[in-house]
């Protein structure tokens, strides 16, 4: 077998992903694993280094030559391994360790990340209400409503929103019909979709608690997100942060202009 390397580093870029911390005994047998890779390793430069001379023993005129090459060459690569050898195995063992750790330090930033946003802090919203005009919600719908108000306090305890902000995204996505499909698939009194669902920890998207806890905390990550703009809030719960990111701001659809308009009109009835 001949070994080429025209880059040294370039076959120890990708290492396995570690998903968990190792105990002792697991290191134990990590680091006998990447003493045995170079010790392969080694056996096959000394095959290459070999080859001109036709072995260590001799070539086709040497009884049993190739045979001995072969045993001498793998102890010698496993005695060399052993020691500090050429460093291969202390290198993939230290990068696969490095990956452990930088795993286990995103997951617990993660999860740092998670419990901010579940904390129970009033998120402070800013947009200038005054020139949105009154928009009135229908008695049935305001009916129907009332039916999950002890749900709204509890998301709203929950995650910071304000209960009428609630209220509005409930009457703009389903006039409150916790039954309510669309022809987009979203689903409920929040009108979720299944991916948005399931991403706020969502198990079953109608029951109308769980749903209306998943649409609150997805309207809280988007107001931390936007720094507490309603306007970048609604838009990104219509169309998309994706849309709000390409457009720079509102995107340029009826649809979600109306569909602003029309919460912020909700709010400013809920409000007065």
């Amino acid at each position: 077998m001949d070994l080429r390397v025209t880059n040294e580093q370039k076959h120890f870029k990708m290492t396995p992903e570690i998903n968990s911390v190792k105990s002792a005994d697991e290191n134990i047998r990590l680091r006998k694993a990447a003493q045995d890779f170079e010790s392969l390793f080694t056996s096959m430069m000394l095959k290459s280094m070999t080859q001109t001379t036709e072995g260590l023993f001799g070539g086709e005129d040497s009884y049993g030559g190739d045979f001995f090459s072969t045993i001498f060459e793998n102890e010698i690569s496993s005695e060399i391994s052993k020691g500090k050898g050429i460093g291969i195995a202390d290198f993939i063992f230290k990068k696969l360790e490095s990956q452990n750790l930088l795993k286990n330090r995103s997951e617990e930033i993660l999860n740092k990340t998670e419990k901010f946003l579940d904390k129970k802090e009033e998120i402070k919203i800013f947009n200038n209400l005054e020139n949105i005009p009154v928009v009135k919600p229908s008695k049935n719908s305001l009916q129907r409503l009332s039916k999950y108000d002890h749900l709204i306090d509890e998301a709203s305890s929950v995650y910071g929103v304000d209960k009428n902000l609630i209220r509005s995204v409930i009457l703009t996505e389903s006039a409150a019909n916790e039954k309510a499909l669309s022809k987009a698939k979203a689903k409920g009194l929040m009108q979720l979709m299944d991916p948005t669902a399931k991403d706020m920890g969502v198990n079953n998207i109608w029951d109308p608690r769980e749903n209306i806890l998943g649409g609150t905390k997805y309207l809280a990550q988007m107001l931390r997100q936007y720094n507490g703009d309603l306007k970048l809030t609604l838009a990104s719960y219509n169309a998309g942060p994706g849309n709000v990111e390409k457009f720079n701001g509102i995107p340029p659809f009826e649809e979600t202009k109306n569909y602003i308009t029309r919460v912020l009109g909700y709010l400013n009835h809920l409000n007065g």
